[in-house]
């Protein structure tokens, strides 16, 4: 059980050897050129083993069937080749040769491809976690909570503020309207009135006596 931080790298199941590879397919072809393909199914399974793909599988019982097949006509046909047809000997002739290309051209294309695929990954750079430790627990719940309070106050910020609406039942009331300051030539014009005014009072005074 490991902890926070980069898990170890899985390590890779070894391959074999390019010389045990090639062994194993010579004598598989071999087995299966001898046996004029009825032991072709020898080389299928291997396949099927390597890869486990399904289509293998499929392909296996398809070669043990028509192996089967073979067989019971070889069976069935004379002791003596003398007695044989042609149509018979050229129809087992076309089925040796095609159940032989068939079988060691497929067997040994996709193996060879399985291998290479393989190699060509694990001579990959591997994978390096970064060196940054992981947060502890309690780090990791604070910066969910800034990061919820960074985007809260994001969110009000972009949000119009409503304006707020007029009510119908206040009454407004208008302006002052204001008031005409007096103009200067009026005042002026008061003042010598009053002044006259007193001048004239002071004079009818000034006479009585």
């Amino acid at each position: 059980m490991h902890g926070y931080g980069p898990t170890p790298q899985q390590q890779m199941t070894s391959l074999p050897s390019p010389a045990a590879l090639t062994t194993v397919r010579v004598i598989l072809v071999t087995v299966t050129v001898l046996s004029c393909g009825l032991l072709g199914w020898v080389a299928m399974l291997r396949l099927a083993i390597v890869t486990r793909r399904p289509r293998d599988w499929v392909l296996l019982v398809v070669v043990m069937v028509i192996n089967a097949a073979l067989f019971a006509f070889i069976v069935g046909t004379p002791d003596d080749p003398d007695d044989m047809s042609d149509a018979s000997v050229l129809l087992m002739l076309l089925w040796i040769v095609a159940l032989l290309a068939g079988v060691i051209t497929y067997y040994l294309y996709v193996e060879i491809r399985h291998y290479s695929s393989l190699r060509s990954l694990g001579s990959s750079p591997p994978y390096t976690a970064p060196a940054h430790p992981a947060p502890l627990p309690y780090q990791r719940h604070a910066a969910q909570q800034q990061h919820h309070q960074q985007q809260h106050h994001h969110q009000q910020h972009q949000q119009p503020q409503p304006h707020p609406q007029p009510n119908p039942y206040t009454v407004q009331t208008p302006p002052p309207t204001p008031t005409p300051a007096p103009q200067r030539l009026d005042q002026v014009r008061a003042e010598l009135d009053e002044l006259s005014d007193y001048l004239r009072k002071e004079n009818r005074e000034g006479e009585g006596r």
